[in-house]
């Protein structure tokens, strides 16, 4: 633990309880810790931990600011505190490995200017997705998109799969909006579903809780209904399997599983 001079670490999504121990150290031992977190909680709970190098980078963000030039103002500063002598802690909401670009890009800049850098792991919203919803990725397999790759980058799905779509509530749009977002390739997101699932398959709109005692945000509709649903900036779209899988019987045969059970 003495050698690392930029450890990143994630909050989970309900700091309170979800934060490792590994990482509560980490944030004590730090001469700056920046972090990404726009929780209370988790922000009061991070300057307690240390008071005196905490440093909020939420600064960064501003009203229809293009995303990709805060992350990269927020690798800046990173950099900066590093190159300044200090051991950097940087926090992130969730996994800070799971969409979370400013603490890759950090990591990787820093190993390329020889310091040493390392990532711990966190709790993710699909972490508590798969809790929430009673769903084991094992059974049928597991399919995860960003909403907009999906969408404009030609990904295809099986639809005997699970397919989760991430900041559905974002679609289209790359800048930063404090509280509405426009939902613009909601149109063109339906029509691609369409062409796998019927209108009627059920689909669940899902937002992880963020303080203890709160329950997930867990809405079940028709997939026709999806743009009225109340979609937000922090939505996830849980599409479950409409079809089973194809067998390929020959191979079955030829492992000696069918004649298993």
């Amino acid at each position: 633990m003495n050698d690392e001079r930029l450890v990143v670490t994630g909050t989970g999504i309900r700091t309170i309880g979800q934060m490792t121990m590994e990482s509560i150290a980490w944030i004590k031992k730090a001469d700056r810790v920046l972090y990404i977190i726009s929780d209370p909680i988790a922000e009061e709970m991070i300057k307690t931990l240390n008071p005196s190098g905490a440093e909020s980078l939420q600064s960064f963000y501003a009203e229809n600011k293009p995303r990709l030039k805060t992350y990269h103002e927020m690798i800046d500063r990173t950099l900066h505190c590093l190159r300044s002598g200090e051991i950097v802690c940087m926090a992130a909401y969730g996994h800070p490995g799971v969409f979370a670009y400013p603490t890759h890009e950090s990591v990787r800049r820093a190993r390329a200017e020889g310091f040493k850098a390392r990532m711990l792991p966190g709790i993710s919203a699909e972490d508590c997705l798969f809790a929430d919803l009673n769903v084991d990725p094992a059974m049928a397999g597991c399919q995860s998109f960003e909403a907009t790759d999906f969408l404009v980058n030609g990904r295809m799905i099986d639809p005997s799969s699970n397919l989760i779509l991430w900041q559905v509530g974002v679609l289209g749009d790359t800048t930063f909006k404090p509280y509405v977002y426009d939902v613009r390739g909601m149109p063109q997101l339906m029509q691609k579903l369409y062409s796998y699932y019927s209108p009627y398959h059920d689909v669940y709109i899902y937002e992880a809780p963020l303080f203890p005692g709160v329950e997930p945000v867990i809405r079940k509709v028709p997939l026709y209904w999806l743009p009225n649903s109340g979609v937000s900036a922090i939505s996830t779209l849980y599409i479950p399997p409409s079809m089973p899988p194809r067998v390929d019987t020959a191979l079955s045969q030829a492992l000696g599983l069918n004649s298993q059970g």
